[in-house]
């Protein structure tokens, strides 16, 4: 088993204890991620953990190569009625090592962004290894936004990681921790102190600035 799947399955296993006594209400609380709430996120998650080659292929075609559909489509199939039997799902497929046919790397991209995609919107923080962080960053980077990437959000700014140690890019600096400029380039909100420098406005003209 690769280390990017111990990291992973760590990752499952950290969201699934964080969630076991939400209150059923705060299901329902807004995610980072446009349009769906911390319940969808979950249903999601599910749904990417539970995911093969041959499935994702065949319900791609299904969804007429739309991946919002296709994605919207997973979550409908893997949404109970009750929150907990979501999350129990989600457990029982958290150990899997199946996904689509993608870069290992784009599995940390999974864990890490949508768990702040659950995470924040609940006043939840986790302390995320910054080093496999960097490395979904580094993925982020190379993939274009049509294909859930951030390649083109980045392009003319210098991206310096200040907790792993790396820069990359030309351009006005941006200055933030692995995580803030993975969720960034992801195109989701952060607060305003997590980037600086004379880039960070750019960058975060997708998904904006939170204050407080």
């Amino acid at each position: 088993m690769s280390e990017i799947w111990d990291v992973v399955h760590a990752e499952r296993a950290a969201l699934i204890r964080d969630l076991e006594a939400l209150p059923a209400e705060r299901w329902a609380t807004p995610s980072l991620c446009a349009g769906w709430d911390v319940h969808d996120v979950m249903a999601h998650l599910t749904d990417d953990a539970k995911t093969t080659r041959l499935s994702f292929l065949l319900r791609l075609a299904a969804a007429r190569f739309d991946f919002d559909r296709y994605n919207n489509a997973g979550v409908t199939r893997e949404r109970a009625g009750d929150p907990l039997l979501t999350l129990a799902s989600f457990r029982a497929a958290s150990h899997r090592t199946t996904s689509a046919p993608v870069a290992e790397a784009s599995r940390l991209v999974e864990a890490f962004v949508h768990g702040e995609d659950i995470r924040r919107p609940l006043g939840l923080s986790r302390d995320y290894p910054a080093a496999h962080v960097a490395t979904a960053l580094r993925f982020q980077l190379g993939t274009a936004v049509a294909f859930g990437g951030g390649k083109e959000r980045a392009r003319g700014l210098r991206l310096i990681v200040t907790d792993a140690g790396s820069d990359t890019g030309e351009g006005p600096e941006v200055r933030g921790t692995a995580l803030a400029l993975l969720l960034a380039v992801s195109g989701r909100p952060v607060h305003a102190d997590e980037l600086t420098g004379p880039g960070a406005p750019a960058l975060t003209r997708d998904g904006g600035l939170h204050h407080g």
